[in-house]
């Protein structure tokens, strides 16, 4: 499944449809340079500082993964969408990253380990997110961390995970846990936005 975007119905959005335009939304293909500075400074605030293996779950068209690999980090992107993983792996030629076809709750990467997984607006919309992150912690290495970025929109049907949800699912599978409330970054979104959109750095 690749980001969400403002739609609340996402989880029935044909993301195979939705590739061509996806990156059309300011926060998807990071166009404007601002917003891509934006989230290029939180990027690096919240992984590591020395080149790592970093596992962009629900990776979209890849920008995020661009951004990582951009500061010398070891990207794999694992996205539903077969069209999405073409957009990611032609964004990412030439650099140090792999894309592949599969599920995000259940990842086909084998045996590899990581030193982060990354997810950005997907773990809301997976059923039973507690096993999906018990999953997922077990792709990490020793010393590993989550970075979760997610939120709930919409008021008349709000959908989403709230940060104090969030925060409670991790308690089982990581250490330290901090939050970044992004709502009112609004270089981050190219707009003003009046819902919750959050991260969750968890270390294990």
């Amino acid at each position: 499944m690749a980001n969400r975007s403002d739609d609340t119905s996402a989880v029935g959005v044909d993301w195979d449809a939705e590739a061509a335009g996806f990156d059309e939304e300011a926060d998807h293909g990071l166009r404007d340079p601002r917003v891509r500075a934006a989230w290029a400074a939180r990027l690096e605030a919240w992984l590591p500082g020395r080149p790592a293996d970093v596992l962009d779950l629900g990776c979209g068209t890849g920008s995020l993964s661009l951004l990582a690999a951009e500061r010398g980090h070891r990207v794999t992107g694992v996205d539903l969408s077969p069209p999405m993983v073409e957009l990611a792996r032609a964004k990412l030629a030439g650099r140090d990253a792999v894309f592949l076809l599969g599920d995000a709750a259940a990842p086909p990467v084998g045996e590899q380990r990581f030193d982060v997984v990354l997810v950005r607006h997907v773990l809301w919309a997976l059923p039973d997110p507690a096993r999906v992150l018990r999953h997922w912690r077990g792709l990490l290495r020793p010393g590993g961390r989550f970075v979760l970025v997610e939120g709930v929109w919409g008021t008349a049907s709000p959908a989403g995970i709230a940060a104090d949800r969030l925060v409670g699912l991790l308690e089982p599978v990581a250490g330290q846990v901090r939050v970044e409330r992004l709502s009112e970054d609004t270089a981050l979104w190219g707009k003003e936005v009046d819902d919750e959109r959050y991260a969750v750095v968890a270390m294990l």
